[in-house]
């Protein structure tokens, strides 16, 4: 049998710009590149995928190293390089084909950085339109347009059906306190809140956690006067997500003390990332769920944050570590246990969807009733809009949440847009 080679790759990219800065890990971004990918085999089957460079999110040290443009350009150059590794080679299975590159890929990403601790979400990120054109390929290959295709050979413990998911919007440190108000008169339940703020620009963590708790109480403020019938309590709640800038235990059950004291402590749904990775920390005596995030690069890593430190969720991202690797974690989670989620990268309405494949296969959290998905696209791009109308189902209306939720139509369920193609991201290649 003829076994089908890769016999071409492309590769292209666009800018988008941010409405306003975007605060988050003690630094700020104005844009994110948009990265597109065809990878097409000799018998002339092809993929095109998607992804979202977020070199802040990925790893800091590159980011506050160079420019935008420059961390951008060295992400963008690591994907170039990972499709030159899958050149000529034999089409397998997605997961197959990323794990055989994936340390080549990783090694050159810490030789041009010359960062030889980079993180590998670094690598990650840059491989997310890589790994999601090769799903494409597949897909074709096997007569498929449904995600359930993936997870009866890849992952038969992603099961779930929701009918619904509520939108988790982003509270960066610029978000304002009226669109704050806003995104509760519109139903948000699960706020999304960026802790580790750098007031002061000179990485006092005193500082940072004073800040950080007087913007906890001013958002529990406006936020314990709503209701909503969608968690345990009946009340939004919160998830803080620190990115590992807490370098102590003790500082960090200062800043939980202080939530304690303005009421707002019971209404953490999840601390996601407390401690630098380098710094890792058993969690288990903490008054909160730990949540792992950048820290579960892999699925060893995943069991690592369980099993060595006590953490009791994870996020899944395959938006921003490739849905290969997230199949993997999420398998290793599901059998000790342990709830996953799905968080954002600031993504476009095609990979929102992507994202949102996975999001709707998950159980609730504890301390919900419905399943949630982070989206802070909406918030944060400046064409938005624009961005809808490149999505293959422009229309789609599980794209746009109706007082705080995203409705999940069977018609979701029976394809998978993300398989379609998408000719306004052609013009990219």
């Amino acid at each position: 049998m003829h076994r089908m080679q890769i016999k071409k790759c492309e590769l292209g990219f666009e800018r988008e710009a941010l409405q306003k800065p975007f605060g988050f890990k003690g630094g700020s971004l104005s844009e994110l590149w948009q990265t597109v990918c065809r990878i097409t085999l000799d018998s002339r089957v092809w993929g095109m995928g998607t992804g979202v460079q977020s070199v802040l999110w990925s790893d800091t040290v590159t980011f506050h190293t160079h420019t935008q443009a420059g961390g951008n350009a060295l992400m963008l150059a690591v994907t170039e390089y990972a499709l030159q590794q899958l050149a000529g080679i034999d089409f397998s299975s997605p997961p197959e084909m990323i794990h055989s590159i994936a340390d080549s890929v990783h090694s050159y990403a810490r030789r041009i950085t010359g960062r030889e601790c980079l993180p590998r979400t670094f690598t990650l990120n840059a491989l997310v339109c890589v790994d999601f054109a090769l799903w494409q390929i597949w897909a074709r290959q096997n007569g498929q347009d449904s995600f359930d295709a993936i997870t009866r050979n890849f992952c038969p413990a992603l099961r779930e059906k929701q009918s619904s998911l509520g939108a988790v919007p982003l509270i960066s440190y610029t978000t304002g306190e009226e669109e704050i108000k806003a995104l509760l008169e519109n139903g948000a339940f699960v706020l999304k809140i960026k802790i580790g703020s750098d007031p002061d620009g000179n990485n006092d963590p005193d500082a940072m956690l004073q800040w950080d708790a007087a913007r906890l109480r001013k958002i529990h403020g406006m936020a314990k006067q709503y209701a909503t019938p969608y968690t345990d309590c009946g009340h939004p709640v919160y998830y803080l997500d620190a990115n590992g800038r807490y370098d102590t235990f003790g500082r960090l059950l200062r800043f939980l003390d202080q939530a304690d004291s303005c009421g707002a402590l019971d209404r953490i749904l999840l601390l996601e990332e407390p401690f630098p990775e380098q710094n890792l920390q058993d969690i288990r005596s903490l008054p909160v769920h730990v949540a792992g995030d950048e820290s579960a690069h892999c699925a060893a890593d995943a069991v690592r944050l369980i099993e060595q430190y006590g953490y009791g969720a994870i996020a899944l991202k395959p938006i921003a570590k490739t849905l290969s690797e997230t199949l993997a974690i999420f398998s290793e989670a599901k059998k000790r246990g342990v709830p996953c989620f799905c968080a954002d990268l600031t993504v476009p309405p095609l990979l929102l969807d992507w994202n949102m494949n996975v999001a709707a296969r998950l159980a609730p959290l504890p301390g919900l009733k419905i399943g949630i998905i982070e989206s802070n696209g909406p918030q944060n791009y400046s064409r938005w809009e624009q961005l809808l109308k490149m999505h293959p189902v422009p229309d789609a209306e599980w794209l746009r949440p109706e007082q705080g939720k995203f409705m999940l139509s069977p018609q979701f369920y029976s394809r998978c847009a993300p398989f379609s193609p998408a000719p306004c991201y052609e013009r990219l290649l």
